[in-house]
This record gives C-alpha cells, structure tokens and sequence, in this order.
C-alpha cells in the first residue's frame, strides 16, 4: 500500500544529526514527521565534528552552510608528543578536523531550531516495542501513549533501538574495532591555542585539544579493548578500566586522569562499526549509525548521517511514497560510500592501538 506523500506519518527515533536532518527534508516534501529521543533535551556531549565532500551540499541545502561556518573551531593542527613531554612530529588540521569542523553541540543545536517549529519534538521517551502492518507501523512508547506511524526510521546511534526491535540483538550488527576510551574536558592547563596534542603507545593513546573555549581542554583517553562491553557499565567501572590501562604512563597520563575522575562532562564509548545485510524490514529503515556506523576513526560519521539523510529523503521523493522502492534505492545508492567509510575507520582505529575483534 503506498501512502502519498502529504498525508503519511514518519517517526524517526533520534535527535542528534541524522534524525533532524532528515526530519527537515521529509517535512520539506509534504510528510508529518514526530521526532522521539530518549535524552530530557538536546545532548551538549561529544567532541567537535568535521565534514568532507558532499556533505557541504547538504548543509547548504538544509540552508545552514553559513551559519554553521561561524561556529568553525579554527584548528591549526596536533603536535605528536613522546612520554618524556617532547615533540617528535606534526600533524595539519585536516587530520582531526576534516576541511570545516565545529562543535557537535552547535550543530545539533541548528538543526534543532530549523525544524522545531515543523517537526514535534518528544523528549525524554523512548520506542519500547514496534508491530509491523500491511497499512502502518504501531508503535509502543516507555512513556507516551501508543501510536500508529505510516513509516519508522531508526536514527538512534550504534546501540539503536529500533534495530533491535526490528532487525536482531546488537551482537549481530555491531563489530568492535578493539578500541575504548573516555572524553571529557578540564581547565586547559596546557595552554594550547586553537590546536592539539597526540601521545600515543601501542595500546593507548591520550589526546587533547583547546578550541572555542580558550579556558578548556577536550580530552580523549584511548585504550585497546577485546570487546565493547565496557560501553554497558557504570562510570566507575570504566574510570578503573582506564586507571588500569594507563598505569605506570607518563607524560600528563596522572594529571589527566585525576581531572576524568572530577569531570562533569564524562562520557565513554568504544569504536565500533555497524555490519548489516539490509537496512530495511517492511516499513522500517536505518539510518547513519543506526544502520552503518563507520566508527569515530573513521572521521566520516557527521558526512555520513547528513548525506544518508538526504538520500534517503530524495529517494522517498522520487518514489512518490513508494517506501520498498525508496528504501532499496537508498541501501544501492549508499552502500559504496560506506564501505570506503569504514575501511578507513579500521585503519584510523590501528592507528591507535585498534583492530578489529
């Protein structure tokens, strides 16, 4: 049964970047777009975020490519550093901060606010079941009463729900590329302007850098992991795992730690990929990270979600609601492109003491 356009109901799961960006072409082309994220509001978490090739044409058409330009970190590049404190090298800004990178909470942020007045917006609540129809998905909430949605797209991050519900257990999907760590930021006692810092062994590495905020330092604390389950525990339990994969290091390894331990801003992922068959069942599709993550190493996540959105929204254009036409032309057209990304989010992982598990 194909739905036209004006009158069909998408719900997409995620307010990050790939759900708001899609959320705006879809109402853009005539559909009732509801937005669901499990956060109690927009996250200001993660590192700044880069963008490369295309995904500059999407930005101007969602109409934002100015405005996200203002909000440009200005790296200037990372200088490799041995344990004794001593630089040995230097890497150009492109290496971390693709040819335009900005923070991630600024660009969620945007998006937010061109949308808001379009698309509703459900905060704190989450998908907790999802029943396949001939006419429509119903759809179960944590909190919210049921509803009935013409279309479901899962945009919720490499643990996605709705590719749980829908597609099998995340064991199936997600591939660990042997690399964990831990950001947060902390008083920029280093001084650095603009640029960053890179020390690394064979299965740590610690990064930092100072942009936007002059006072501050982002830091990343890196480790190589046999699987990602560190990912599922408490703070505690990850901060020990990183005392004990940084013990006996020097250079600012102590101090770096200490201020982890009193940051408010923590937060701990592993780098990992998305490995699936198909990213459509019926009525429900995939969509960035949910569906293909290439991993943080890759350096192509953000480009990726804003070019997977707007491929996926020209293709339910073009097939005029048609969602099993649209979804195989979306999955065909992309595929390559992600499989470079996460070819090169592998290597990126080695780099740092990584590799696939």
């Amino acid at each position: 049964m194909v739905i036209p356009m004006t009158h069909a109901t998408v719900l997409i799961s995620g307010a990050s970047v790939a759900g708001p960006a899609l959320a705006y072409f879809l109402h853009r082309d005539g559909y009732d777009v509801t937005v669901v994220e499990r956060a109690p509001d927009l996250r200001d978490s993660g590192y700044a975020v880069d963008f490369r090739g295309a995904a500059f044409d999407v930005l101007d058409d969602l109409g934002i490519l100015t405005e996200v330009r203002r909000h440009e970190t200005k790296m200037r590049g990372t200088a490799l550093m041995n344990e004794a404190g001593s630089e040995t090298g230097m890497l150009p800004a492109e290496a971390f901060a693709g040819e335009l990178e900005v923070p991630k909470r600024e660009l969620t942020r945007i998006l937010h606010r061109i949308t808001t007045h379009d698309v509703e917006y459900v905060f704190n609540d989450s998908i907790s079941a999802l029943t396949q129809h001939d006419s429509g998905v119903a759809v179960e909430f944590e909190r919210g009463a049921p509803r009935t949605f013409d279309l479901v797209i899962g945009a919720d991050g490499v643990y996605s729900k709705v590719r749980r519900l829908a597609f099998g257990p995340h064991a199936d999907a997600v591939r660990h590329l042997g690399l964990s760590g831990a950001g947060f930021s902390t008083a920029n006692y280093l001084g650095l302007d603009h640029s960053g810092v890179l020390q690394h062994a064979p299965d740590t590495a610690i990064y930092a850098f100072s942009a936007g905020d002059a006072d501050r330092l982002t830091v990343s604390l890196s480790f190589a992991t046999p699987t990602p389950a560190l990912d599922r525990c408490g703070r505690e339990e990850q901060e020990q795992a990183l005392r004990t994969a940084f013990a006996g290091r020097g250079w600012e390894a102590p101090r770096l730690l200490d201020a982890m331990t009193e940051a408010d801003d923590f937060y701990f992922s592993s780098a990992c990929q998305v490995h699936l068959d198909r990213w459509s069942q019926g009525r429900i599709a995939l969509l960035g990270d949910a569906g293909y993550c290439a991993a943080p190493t890759s350096g192509m996540g953000t480009s990726q979600a804003l070019i997977g959105a707007r491929t996926l929204a020209r293709h339910l254009a073009g097939a005029n609601g048609d969602h099993t036409t649209a979804f195989a032309a979306y999955e065909a057209e992309l595929r390559p492109y992600v499989a470079e990304n996460q070819a090169t989010g592998v290597e990126g992982a080695a780099m740092f003491g990584g590799g696939e598990r």
